[in-house]
């Protein structure tokens, strides 16, 4: 029967002729991923977990991320109202903000402009948000609306009238007191904090002091004062932060290099080709294990307690779970290669370290390369995480800042320049790698 008479089932049986267990596996697999996850919603209480997370804070945080509050307190019972701002406000010592405007017996604050505003006095208050004005009285012994209705945004509570207004901040008004915040974007005093001479000038009055203005400082250049005060800004703490972030780097590398020194010997010892001991190739291979089942984390709290919290301890923890790693990916590469290599080169009478040599390090020796340029990247990021349990680096830097859940801006800083290393280090790795053993094809 030729070709042309016969069906497609056929002429393609393989396909087409499959068994049940062949057809229905993938449909199988299917149910079964789909009911795992079903199984694993349920054993966490993820909707649970989900319909109660405080996901308004996501947004507050990320708001702080790229914006600063600025709140101020006036006492209403006082002979004058004064705003009262808190201690080391970005503002500095005297401050006299723009949006916030004096009038008789008052003041009129604009936190996103005349369109979201409070203006006030000892006995009566006025807030503004979006076109809807509201009058409070504050004459009596507690805030009393004089609107029928209530906006959205403004509530009642323990006698004050309390206005979100958004990104812009919060306004709460008080027979006693007012109190704002108001939410502006930006890092403000990245430069040059409240306690430097050239806080408050402007960019072209800061250049010009720079270059051709005298001393603020008898006996120091200005040049060298400016770069005092950023490096020793109180606020931002450029010089911590960079000093730390250099310990992250130092920890990395030098803690990925012992790694690689030390496991590449034992790889050798841990291949089955290479080392027909089963006893020994056993043993290095479960030492490995070991170090890779402890988490790095884990190492790094055993050296902390051992040397105190500093980059030694840091390094320490890098330098064990990479043994286990980098001995574990060597030792597969060695399992890997071609031994007919090693045999030509061991039938030429070459000894076992010649053989070595010229049999099987330029076969691994990629695979080496590589892996190493990989672990070297991806501890860059894993020492600012074991920083945070007193290993040193930027890591810990990052978990003071987070711990005050007031730093946010600061910790966007920290976390901008840890993305900055490991993109810097990404590229590193890779122009080694193509010069190293040749580029991509």
């Amino acid at each position: 029967m030729s070709d042309t008479t016969l069906t497609l089932d056929q002429r393609y049986p393989a396909v087409f002729q499959q068994s049940a267990i062949r057809r229905f596996a993938p449909l199988v697999a299917l149910i079964a991923v789909v009911l795992y996850l079903a199984y694993a919603a349920w054993f966490f209480a993820l909707p649970s977990v989900l319909s109660s997370g405080r996901w308004d804070r996501l947004g507050d945080y990320m708001q702080q991320w790229i914006a600063y509050d600025v709140s101020a307190d006036f006492r209403l019972k006082e002979p004058v109202i004064a705003p009262k701002y808190p201690r080391n406000s970005v503002l500095g010592k005297d401050p006299h903000p723009p949006w916030l405007i004096p009038h008789d017996g008052g003041y009129t604050v604009e936190l996103g402009g005349p369109g979201q505003s409070v203006s006030f006095t000892k006995t009566s208050a006025t807030i503004t948000n979006g076109g809807t004005s509201v009058d409070i009285d504050l004459s009596g012994s507690e805030a009393r609306i004089l609107t029928a209705e209530l906006p959205s945004w403004l509530v009642i509570k323990s006698g004050e009238a309390i206005a979100d207004m958004g990104f812009v901040g919060d306004v709460r008004v008080g027979v006693e007191r007012v109190k704002f915040r108001k939410r502006t974007i930006g890092w403000p005093n990245f430069l040059f904090d409240i306690n430097s001479p050239f806080f408050g000038k402007t960019p072209g009055e800061v250049t010009s002091l720079l270059v051709s203005g005298p001393d603020l400082v008898p006996g120091t250049s200005n040049v060298a004062l400016a770069w005092d005060n950023i490096w020793f800004n109180a606020q931002w703490q450029h010089g911590d932060v960079w000093t730390k972030l250099l310990q992250t780097i130092v920890m990395a590398f030098a803690g990925t290099l012992i790694g690689a020194m030390v496991s590449f010997p034992l790889a050798f010892f841990a291949a089955r080709n290479i080392m027909p001991n089963r006893p020994v190739n056993q043993a290095v291979k479960r030492l490995f294990d070991f170090f890779r089942s402890v988490d790095m984390l884990i190492w790094a709290l055993f050296f902390t307690r051992a040397f105190g919290p500093g980059p030694l301890a840091g390094i320490g923890a890098i330098a064990l779970t990479e043994t286990g790693t980098l001995g574990k990916l060597y030792s597969e590469g060695l399992e890997n290669i071609d031994d007919k290599q090693r045999e030509g080169i061991a039938s030429t009478g070459a000894g076992t370290i010649a053989t070595q040599r010229y049999g099987v390090l330029p076969q691994v020796l990629p695979v080496v390369i590589s892996q190493t340029l990989y672990q070297w990247e991806s501890n860059t990021r894993s020492a600012s995480i074991i920083g945070a349990v007193g290993a040193g680096g930027i890591g810990l830097k990052l978990w003071e800042s987070m711990r005050t859940n007031s730093n946010w801006s600061n910790v966007f800083y920290m976390v901008l320049l840890i993305l900055a290393v490991v993109f810097i280090f990404d590229n590193i790795s890779n122009a080694l790698r193509s010069r190293l053993i040749g580029p991509r094809q």
